[in-house]
């Protein structure tokens, strides 16, 4: 697939099929994924993968369980459409994906999330080329930075999730959304 092709067909998916995804695919796109620029050539990521729909599920679960506490005596804006969205009987915060990979800051210093957003947008491009779907899944990044979520899956405390990302294999391509026109302010 062209590169343009590519930045014009990725989408988010939130259906996939019940195909796992071998290590060494999820291998291969996390070796594209680190070819992303940072700063001064830090590459401040980590990646921590998580296979199987049974294993994912119950994290997706766990994290809904915690969000729907967090948000139920909020009374901002927000935190009301979270309660609407997160009371859908059968969401699966993780869309029942196969595979989960976590891309995590080395550091809280600002620029490593930045460029583990980079890394991540570079893991879910090289996704779409290999015909992979892929969604963030940012709701969850507070769960997964949880201390005690961290443990259990042996991140460091140290570490910063940053990239909540779920991979599989489409049941169907989504359709463009379309883009807005871009906003250009040319300078003099």
């Amino acid at each position: 697939m062209e590169f343009r092709d590519v930045l014009q067909n990725r989408r988010s998916v939130r259906e996939y099929q019940d195909t796992p995804i071998e290590s060494q695919t999820v291998q291969s796109l996390i070796d594209a994924a680190i070819l992303a620029p940072s700063a001064v050539n830090s590459q401040p990521w980590e990646f921590w993968v998580v296979l199987g729909r049974q294993r994912i599920d119950d994290l997706s679960d766990r994290a809904k369980t915690w969000l729907v506490e967090k948000v139920a005596h909020n009374p901002t804006a927000e935190a009301g459409q979270q309660r609407q969205f997160l009371a859908t009987p059968k969401l699966s915060l993780l869309y029942h994906a196969p595979v989960l990979v976590l891309v995590a800051a080395k550091s809280f210093e600002k620029q490593a999330s930045e460029d583990c957003c980079l890394t991540a947008l570079s893991l879910m491009l090289s996704a779409r080329d290999s015909g992979i779907g892929t969604c963030w899944i940012g709701l969850t990044r507070p769960w997964f930075n949880l201390a005690a979520t961290k443990i259990e899956l042996g991140i460091p405390e140290t570490d910063n999730v940053v990239a909540p990302l779920v991979l599989g294999y489409p049941k169907e391509w989504p359709e463009a959304p379309g883009r807005n026109p871009a906003v250009i302010h040319w300078v003099p």
